[in-house]
Order: C-alpha cells, then structure tokens, then sequence
C-alpha cells in the first residue's frame, strides 16, 4: 500500500512525460538533490523492471551491461549512497548553530553576574534578611513562614540547602541569582530561535543578559531572578504547546509557572499576559482549552499560598506607597519601546535567520528536522499539509509580557499599593525579544547593503553603535555593582559599630525595623546591648525580633551611660508609634549627641551622659 504522497508523485511523474525514467533519475542524481524518498529509505540494490507486455511471465532473465536502465539504477544507487553519507552532516551543523546560538547569551549572562558579585563586599538588609533566615533552623523557619513572608519561603528553603551545602558568604548568597539569569538569557534565546531564528536568538539572548536592571537582579541574594527564569522557560512551553505540545508539555508549562508563583506569587499575573497572547493569536481551541486546564491547575496550586501570605499583606507590603508620576512615565517609555518595535517588525525584511521555514507571525514552521531546498513546484492538494498548531508571532508573546503584568500592578497599586519593579522583573523578557529581533533584522547584510552600500560606511556604522552602546551601558553596569546601586549597605553599619562600640555600651535600632542591619553579624551585636529588645527574630517568629512596651524601654534607656543609636539617614520620616518616640525624646533630654558617623544608607550617632564620644578602652 503506498502513502498519498507517494501516489501525488507518481500521478505528477505520469502525467507529466516530458522525459524517460532513465533521465530524470540521472538529472536528479546530478544536481546533488535527495528526493525525501530517498532519504528517508535505505539505500537498497536496483530492482528490475517489471515485465511489460507480451515479457515471459517467468523471472526475469538478467540485464545487459550495457543497457540504458542498468545506467540508471546504477545513478539511483549512486544518489542514495551519496545521500546516506552526507545527510547527517546538514543536521549537525544546525544543531551546532542552534546550540551555540542559546548557549552565547547564557555565558555573557554568567560571565555578567560573576563580574564583580561581591560588589564591593556590601549587602543590603533585603539581603541580609535572605542571609539571616536561611541560617536559621528549619523548624524556626517553618514558624516564621507561618507569621510572616510566606511568599518568599520556597526560596528561603532553597537558599537554607545552598547554605547547608557550602557556606560561602556573599558568593553562595548570590551564586543561585547569577545562574538564574544565565538560565533566563539562555531561555529568551530558545524563544527567539523558535519563532524567528539563530541570529534573533543571539540577540535577544545579549539584550536581555545587558538590560541593567537585569544585571542588577542577576547579583542581588532575592528570588526575583529566579522568578524570571522560570517564567522564560514558561513562554517557552506555551509555544511548544500551542504548536501542537501534547499533555506533557503542558504539564510542564504548568509545573513551571507553578514553580515561578511560589517562589513569588504575583508571578500568577504572567497568566493574563499569555490570555492576551493566545486572544491575539489563531490558537487552535484544542490548544486554548489545553491552557485553561493549565491556568486552572496554577491558580489551584498557588491557592494555599495566597490564603496564608493575603493574611500577612499588611505587614509584608504595608511600607509601600502608590506608584509616583516617575514610576508611570518610566513604565509608559518602557511600553512605548516595545510597542514600537513590534511595530517595526513587520516593516523590515526578514532575511535568512538561520532556520528556513520558521517567520514572524508563525505563517511557515520547522517540521522536525532540516530539509533541502527543493525547486519550486505546483503543489497538488494531497500534498499540503497544515502545521500541527497555530504559531504564535514574536509580537503577540512579546508584548503582552512586557506591558499586561506591570500595567495590572500598577493599576491595582491605585488603591492597594502592592506595586514593586522587581516584582515584575521578567517582563524583561518581552522587552529583549522585541529589541533582539528588530536588531536581528536590522543587521541583516542585506538591509545595511541596500542603507549604507559601501564596505567603510557599514563598519564604521557598527562601530559607532557599538561605542555608543558601551558608552551608555558601561556607567549603569559599573552602578549595579557597587554598595551605592542598593537603599543601604548593612557590612557597612557593622563596621561603623564596631568601630565606634566599647565594652558595656548598648544599642538601639531607630527604628526597631532597622534591627535588620546587624542580625548578620553576631558577633557585633554580641558586643553590645540591645536595650529594647524583648524577645529575638527566630524565637518570636520574626524577621527583626520583638520590642519591649515603651515605659520599659525609657527605663532601660535612663540606666545605661552611653547609647549607639542606629538610625535612617536624616530627612527621613519618623515612625510615629509610641515606643519609637520614647526613645527619640528620652536621648533628646538625657544625653549628648556626638556627631554622627554617616554610611550609605544609614547613621550610627553615639550618645553619651557623661565622658568623651571616643571610644572608650
């Protein structure tokens, strides 16, 4: 029984008549063409023909040498052979391609975020706070997620198994942002190589591994980075399963996103961006029900989450305030830009990106594995077969990742302030595919040839951009990776303490919540008392521990000679609650204040009774 296609090519090849059997195999054979029957069969001995009329009905006898089909089955086997041998090269070398084209964005990302991660040997109290918990026991760890910062607790869990297994410091409290956003850039690049090809992926890979405020997350010890990560590689299977993924698929989608919202669960708002997506594409129903069941199981799966960390919104997010008139002409320009490179895209030529077959929009894919280019030919109706799935164009992911999350952040943050940059990091990844593709265009040899036609004009062209690059990405990329890109630096407070402590001096945290800038370091906060606390953070299941009522505290203050008050920088505004006001006023009338020692983000100011501001021995 043969294939339809089979029988489509043998109607066409009798129809047709135009030449013997013995000259089209020879042409065939010479042009250095496989037909896919030909590749797709082993090479096998010539048969002979069948016997036509009026032959004997016996076998038949053998064939002379010097008869023209002898010549032909002799090209035939020729051919196959040929093919067979070199077949497998064109694959490899595509998978070469293919790999090296991921691969290069996730090695600048990396080589980005070992670039200086110690960053000057400072930590902000975010940090610190990661560094803290993650020192603590499990079942303390389990009591605090339980009062507070739920959200984050997968990630302290993750970051208590990396510190179980090496504690390396600053490295180790990094190291898993780094290797995330080597992960994500390596991710952007797999989405750009599936929708347009290897030189979109290079790019969009770079661009995302630059962007600064990705290189500021790739070395910050938070779990935004992470996040990012396992949201790209989401994007990733939603194409997969919209071009035909089966149940696996997405149930990797699924599993994926469910790992990104526990880690950090307004990563859930990644849903709606890809709602819009599959609305703005030709998604077959299949397809569009397969990703209801998907969202579905997200949103079931996040759900004991939300309860427990909806309870603690208050205190997790209550220092947040609405987003500013910065903060929405920033998002605006951000947007702009995505819009108008999706708006470019169409506009420029595709060129040849390294992968025939695949082109914006998802008009023409990749069937599986490399085939040759084949002379164009009518094609019969048998012959033309639909993709297994609707592609989805680079816009239609793009832009809604970009701009759907942060706009519905912000718009919420109207009344209930939960809006946060960070928080949104991976619409980053829309921004880099956008960006990379337009650049992948753009830099086609075709479009420079036909805008600067001599040789000169186009180097010196990519040399000036290139420069022009380096010039504005080279200050933000030195800024993220000093103590200043952070609110504050807690190794720098420490110092300051322990420089300026004495035996018997005491400590107060103005206010208790900047408790924070020492429980890093024991042993500084060994050498002083803390005269307002009550009860320690893994004790009371807290992040900065708990204070004593405020009649306490002014006793405590009036019993002690010489106070270190660790405090927010001036101009800052006071906290009003009672406890924090008996301490202002009972320094203000009791003790001297010496002059302060300033450090990012923070001040230590000694007060003193009696006696020099010094030190003392």
């Amino acid at each position: 029984m043969t294939s339809p296609r089979e029988d489509a090519v043998s109607r066409r090849t009798d129809a047709s008549n135009a030449q013997p059997e013995t000259a089209g195999t020879a042409g065939a054979a010479g042009s250095g063409r496989v037909l896919p029957e030909q590749r797709s069969a082993p090479a096998a001995l010539p048969q002979p023909p069948a016997p036509g009329p009026g032959s004997p009905s016996g076998p038949a006898s053998p064939l002379s040498p010097g008869s023209s089909t002898t010549g032909a089955a002799t090209t035939t086997a020729t051919a196959a052979a040929t093919a067979t041998a070199t077949a497998p090269h064109g694959p490899a070398r595509s998978l070469r391609v293919r790999s090296a084209a991921v691969l290069a964005p996730a090695a600048v990302a990396l080589l980005l975020g070992l670039w200086g991660v110690r960053r000057e040997n400072s930590m902000w109290r975010d940090e610190s706070v990661t560094y803290q918990v993650a020192h603590r026991e499990l079942p303390h760890i389990w009591h605090l997620l339980g009062e507070v910062d739920a959200v984050h607790g997968l990630y302290y869990l993750l970051m208590k198994a990396v510190f179980t297994v090496w504690d390396g410091g600053l490295v180790a409290l990094r190291l898993p942002s780094v290797l995330a956003t080597a992960l994500a850039a390596a991710g952007v690049a797999a989405i750009a190589l599936r929708l347009t090809g290897a030189r979109a992926a290079v790019f969009s890979g770079a661009v995302f591994a630059v962007v600064p405020m990705v290189q500021h997350y790739a070395q910050e010890g938070r779990s935004y980075a992470l996040v990012c990560a396992a949201v790209t590689w989401a994007c990733y299977l939603l194409l997969r399963g919209v071009e035909g993924g089966g149940a696996r698929i997405w149930a990797g989608y699924a599993g994926m996103l469910l790992v990104a919202c526990w880690l950090h669960e307004f990563a859930i708002l990644v849903l709606a961006a890809h709602g819009v997506t599959l609305l703005r594409s030709a998604a077959a129903p299949a397809a569009r029900r397969a990703w209801l069941i998907a969202s579905g199981s997200v949103g079931a799966g996040v759900l004991p989450l939300a309860m427990v960390s909806a309870g603690q919104a208050e205190r997790q997010l209550g220092w947040l305030g609405r987003p500013g008139l910065g903060t929405w002409l920033l998002f605006f320009a951000v947007s702009a830009a995505g819009w108008a490179c999706a708006r470019a895209l169409p506009l420029l030529p595709e060129g040849r990106q390294g992968q025939p077959g695949q082109r914006e929009g998802g008009q023409e894919r990749e069937r599986g594995r490399e085939q040759p280019e084949q002379p164009e030919r009518p094609e019969l109706p048998e012959q033309i077969s639909q993709p297994p799935g609707s592609a989805v164009g680079a816009t239609a992911l793009a832009l809604p990742l970009l701009v759907v999350p942060a706009g519905l952040l912000m718009t919420v943050s109207l009344v209930k302030p939960w809006y946060v940059d960070r928080y949104v990091l991976y619409g980053m990844t829309g921004l880099a595919l956008l960006l990379g593709i337009c650049l992948a265009r753009v830099t086609e040899p075709v479009v420079l040839g036909r805008l600067l036609p001599r040789r000169p004009a186009r180097i010196a062209a990519v040399c000036g951009c290139a420069a022009g690059l380096l010039a504005v990405l080279l200050p933000w990329s030195l800024l993220v990776r000093s103590p200043e890109s952070r609110k504050d630096d807690v190794v720098a407070v420490a110092d300051a303490v322990r420089e300026v402590a004495g035996p018997g001096d005491a400590v107060l945290f103005m206010p208790s919540r900047r408790r924070e800038w020492l429980l890093s370091f024991p042993e500084v906060r060994a050498g002083v008392e803390d005269l307002a606390l009550r009860q320690g953070p893994a004790a009371s299941a807290t992040l900065q521990g708990t204070e004593l009522p405020a009649d306490e505290i002014r006793r405590r203050i009036l019993a002690a000679d010489r106070i270190i008050a660790i405090t927010d920088p001036e101009g800052q505004p006071l906290d009003v609650f009672r406890g924090e006001a008996v301490k202002r006023e009972t320094l203000d009338a009791h003790f001297r204040r010496c002059e302060p020692v300033r450090v990012h983000g923070a001040q230590v100011v000694v007060h003193v009774r009696s006696g020099s501001c010094g030190a003392p021995d």
